[in-house]
């Protein structure tokens, strides 16, 4: 994924009510259970459908790193689907998204203003609007750089312009150079 796609699947991650299986064999028995066959889960992982059955039944503990790294990925995608659902449809309608960053942020001003990009640490509460932009561009398969021009508006809205109060002709926020992203529900 990417750097706000994997932050914000990490938010809604945080929703979860129980922790996700953490042994192979518990990951791939759930896996099958939800696609309801061994034949598509090694599809899936690009391993042998005897290599699933032999995680099912607990012959093989320890997976490849590259295996179990997709494999963690994939039962994490696919964990608790109805409370991901609600935490992302609470964000989008009363709760909002907090960002936390750490990044060169500027903004493009009219002439005499002191518009020079400078790193900033910024911990900001975004409406609810923007959570559910942001959550339907990752959702429609938006990349890193539709995602930020939609943080970055929501930053413009909220820190720069306080909801309209102060820095009313601000045209457009850089938001580049990104060292910490984090988000919270």
């Amino acid at each position: 994924m990417s750097l706000f796609g994997d932050g914000l699947e990490a938010a809604v991650q945080k929703a979860f009510t129980r922790p996700a299986p953490k042994s192979a064999g518990a990951q791939m028995r759930y896996l099958v259970k939800q696609l309801k066959s061994t034949k598509a889960v090694a599809q899936m992982l690009r391993v042998s459908q005897r290599t699933v059955e032999r995680y099912v039944k607990d012959q093989i503990k320890k997976p490849r790193p590259d295996l179990a790294a997709r494999l963690e990925r994939e039962v994490k995608a696919r964990w608790q689907p109805q409370i991901r659902a609600k935490a992302r449809q609470q964000a989008a309608t009363t709760g909002g998204i907090v960002i936390d960053t750490r990044a060169r942020l500027g903004y493009t001003a009219p002439i005499g203003s002191t518009d020079q990009d400078r790193i900033r640490h910024l911990t900001v509460a975004l409406p609810p609007r923007y959570a559910a932009r942001l959550f339907e561009a990752q959702e429609a398969g938006a990349g890193d750089q539709q995602l930020r021009e939609i943080a970055a508006e929501g930053l413009k809205e909220v820190y720069f312009q306080d909801s309209g109060r102060r820095a009313g002709q601000l045209e457009e926020v850089r938001f580049t150079d990104i060292e910490h992203l984090e988000f919270d529900l």
